[in-house]
């Protein structure tokens, strides 16, 4: 037992933050992580990342197990029961060790006299685990997604829903970008081989390198010199469709927190970089980020809705407007954007990236070359906003870089492949 700390009431506490108050996993968790050991935070980690992965089945089997669940400041101890159940059933933690630190956690959340109850409900889940999850498999529940995005995704994608759904409740690979100012693909995978590193290369994006299992980043070669960074395969697309220049002047807008404001660098070092976004506590990855690799980019608060307030008036040879979105395509990686995504936010998000794009692309020179991408695959926010903003914009003139059957680029989430990601690629006539 850890006389320090018990990470499972530590795990109830940060769920409660995300699904009671409906703050993001990535803001809460951090502050969860401060105290606690090295090895104790990726264990927390996967407590509440696993937790809200497989939400509806554990939220199943609490209802089956108990007459009454939970409610009002007995809360914490349903995210408790449910983090118990996540490790019989998800983690190698032997049954005996989850059980015992799970009751614990009752004391540490302040309701000793709830042990009795938490300890009986998981040894009644031990004794009837096997029929309970059979049973759960034989629901519509098994999918593990609300109902209105479940419906959106197979309207979207009749023949390929079922695969997204699929990739979508499972832990995403590690990804690399090899910064290639200092190596080649090549020859990074070779030093992550002498490492005893695992790793295969993207078909398609050549920085991009696939860990076989994911590991720290303390383990890769050269990572605080700048040789590698962490960012997914599809996010990497941007620079071989954006084709950045030595010399030129490159917004990166929505830039936070800075991966692809990086890449440009490292594709194009001497281009005028300024990577701007509308959150000033955001920016500072941007700027870590930057210090980190020795690159040199301008980093300006602003809203891209509003250029003028921020640009000075200056116009740019080429533009990346990572638009903000439902993130529809990353669930995989942030899972609680399930639970805290709602579907009349999907109409508020287009309006908002209709203004972005309206009001920027007046700051494109003319020649010049936009790239619209989202880490959506809902096409409201892809395809279809693209395609009214061609109708309304006789300068604006779409780039094929799909295949024959579309000139955009949808990536969906694959289990090997990358995120679902979306780029349109335009020129300003």
């Amino acid at each position: 037992m850890n006389n320090k700390y018990n990470l499972r009431a530590i795990a109830a506490s940060a769920l409660s933050q995300v699904l009671d108050k409906g703050q993001s996993l990535s803001t809460v968790l951090p502050e969860y992580q401060k105290n606690i050991s090295d090895k104790d935070k990726s264990l927390l980690q996967e407590l509440c990342f696993g937790t809200l992965r497989v939400l509806p089945e554990l939220e199943w089997y609490v209802q089956q197990l108990m007459a009454k669940v939970m409610t009002g400041k007995q809360r914490p101890l349903h995210y408790l029961l449910m983090v118990g159940l996540y490790q019989l059933l998800y983690t190698r933690i032997p049954a005996h060790a989850a059980v015992a630190e799970t009751v614990n956690g009752a004391i540490v959340l302040k309701r000793p006299q709830m042990k009795g109850l938490i300890n009986g409900v998981m040894r009644q889940f031990q004794r009837q685990q096997q029929i309970m999850t059979e049973q759960f498999q034989s629901q519509n529940g098994r999918f593990l997604h609300p109902g209105w995005l479940l419906q959106r995704i197979q309207l979207a994608y009749p023949q390929q829903w079922q695969a997204i759904i699929d990739a979508n409740n499972q832990k995403p690979p590690m990804w690399l970008r090899v910064n290639r100012q200092h190596h080649t693909c090549e020859q990074y995978l070779q030093l992550l081989q002498q490492a005893g590193i695992e790793a295969f290369p993207h078909p398609d994006y050549s920085d991009a390198l696939r860990l076989a299992a994911p590991c720290s980043v303390t383990l890769l070669p050269g990572f605080e010199q700048g040789w590698v960074t962490v960012q997914d395969a599809s996010a990497q697309g941007c620079v071989s469709i954006l084709e950045p220049q030595n010399g030129e002047s490159i917004l990166d807008l929505c830039a936070a927190p800075g991966g692809k404001t990086t890449h440009i660098l490292e594709a194009a070092p001497e281009a005028k970089v300024i990577a701007v976004d509308v959150d000033e506590g955001r920016l500072k990855r941007v700027t870590e980020n930057l210090a980190r690799l020795n690159q040199q980019a301008t980093v300006i608060a602003g809203d891209g809705r509003d250029p003028q307030a921020w640009s000075n008036g200056q116009i740019y040879d080429r533009i990346l407007l990572d638009a903000p979105c439902s993130a529809t395509g990353v669930i995989r990686r942030h899972p609680d954007i399930k639970w805290l995504r709602r579907n009349s936010d999907i109409d508020e998000l287009v309006s908002l990236q209709k203004e972005i794009i309206n009001a920027i692309w007046p700051q494109l020179k003319s020649g010049g070359t936009m790239i619209y991408a989202t880490c959506s695959i809902l096409p409201e926010e892809n395809k279809l906003q693209i395609d009214d903003f061609i109708r309304n914009h006789s300068d604006a003139k779409l780039v094929n870089i799909g295949d024959t059957q579309s000139p955009y680029r949808q990536n969906l989430p694959s289990p090997d492949g990358g995120d679902g990601f979306f780029y349109a690629k335009l020129i300003k006539a």
